[in-house]
């Protein structure tokens, strides 16, 4: 391993988080002695910028330079102040016509503000996102209206099978496939993002902004979202819950799963092999 800084992105749900969302104590530990090392720890996660300050806050750590990749890269911004670093999001009229391509399908739609999420309909399908995710809620049929001028997201969820889902996905890619990418972030879920966001483009950009090289990234997920992130660090750790295809690109698989410590006993033994930071 080179001397150096290194920056270390871990997703939220099924990899930082339990499955009940708690952050143990062994997580904590593990991310106070990675930080003491000198290095970085971003949050890399598709939930929006609100969502993940409350998670961030929640550690009760003093991480300094930690930073927050949020709507899978659409929005970089420091962790501890409101300075953004990057941020991307899709045409609105696009978002219009992607909605109106749901409502055909019978399938639920939201996108996003920084601070809200949009939702044409308070329907089963939100409310199971809501379950975790506490953001603010705009909803109606002028819902769209609140847009801010590039929204970062879209999240189709569909609950009990993928069928509306993946017929989406083949209609969005047909027609604006140059301009988006799709992907599943959980079996719910699926997502329509710029092809300028993305979490391996928040793996460069923020080693960029950093000044870390690359090759000095760890990268730690579960979901297929992760995937890109996770080859385009340094190094990328897979949860031993994650998909076939995140375990199969990674460099490291954690001995454990999300609840039970996965990735703070892979980052601790990881720590044991690096040269310290001086």
């Amino acid at each position: 391993m080179k001397n150096g800084k290194y920056l270390l992105l871990s997703d939220l749900d099924g990899t930082l988080l339990t499955t009940d969302k708690r952050v143990t104590a062994r997580t904590r530990e593990a991310l106070t002695r990675f930080s003491e090392m000198g290095n970085v720890f971003a949050i890399c996660t598709g939930r929006d910028i609100t969502s993940a300050r409350l998670v961030y806050a929640g550690l009760g750590l003093d991480l300094p330079g930690s930073c927050i990749a949020s709507f899978n890269g659409g929005l970089l911004a420091e962790a501890g102040s409101d300075k953004v670093l990057f941020r991307t999001g899709l045409r609105p009229q696009l978002v219009r016509e992607a909605f109106a391509i749901a409502d055909e399908l019978g399938l639920h739609a939201q996108t996003y503000t920084d601070t809200h999420i949009l939702s044409p309909g308070d329907d089963p399908e939100l409310a199971f996102y809501r379950r975790v995710i506490k953001t603010p809620v705009i909803t109606g049929p002028d819902a769209l209206d609140h847009m801010s001028e590039y929204p970062y997201k879209i999240i189709l969820i569909e609950l009990g099978g993928n069928e509306k889902q993946e017929r989406y996905k083949e209609l969005i890619q047909a027609r604006y496939g140059d301009e988006v990418k799709v992907v599943r972030s959980a079996p719910e879920y699926l997502e329509v993002i710029p092809n300028t966001s993305g979490k391996d483009q928040a793996v460069m950009r923020l080693a960029e902004a950093l000044g870390i090289p690359q090759e000095n990234t760890i990268a730690a997920g579960d979901a297929d979202n992760d995937l890109d992130m996770i080859i385009a660090a340094g190094t990328g750790i897979a949860m031993k819950n994650g998909t076939e295809a995140v375990r199969a690109a990674a460099d490291i698989i954690t001995e454990f799963d999300n609840d039970h410590d996965g990735l703070a006993e892979a980052l601790l033994a990881w720590m044991e092999r690096m040269p310290y930071n001086n």
